[in-house]
């Protein structure tokens, strides 16, 4: 019964080409709405990724003034080099 109802206006030329057009445009196109979706989460993940880059880059350029001492650089040292004065011992405690 709702095929009767459509089926003049699918008689019309120019109707059924603009319904085929719309297929293809949505469905089977280059761009079509699958992939403009994908992309779309591609580049919120892109994003995300650039703002933990660009918070790393400020970790390390913190890092580098503070290396610009002397006393800077013995702490970076002690610290995560485990380097340490003639008179000095160190523990290394790891949990398992």
């Amino acid at each position: 019964m709702a095929m009767k109802r459509f089926y003049p206006y699918l008689k019309n030329k120019y109707i059924f080409t603009g319904i085929l057009f719309l297929l293809y445009a949505v469905f089977l196109d280059d761009m079509d709405i699958f992939s403009m979706i994908r992309q779309t989460k591609k580049l919120n993940q892109i994003e995300a990724s650039r703002e933990e880059v660009k918070l790393k880059l400020s970790e390390t350029e913190m890092s580098l003034k503070d290396l610009k001492t002397l006393s800077g650089k013995e702490r970076y040292a002690r610290e995560n080099k485990f380097f340490k004065k003639d008179d000095e011992d160190i523990f290394v405690i790891t949990f398992e």
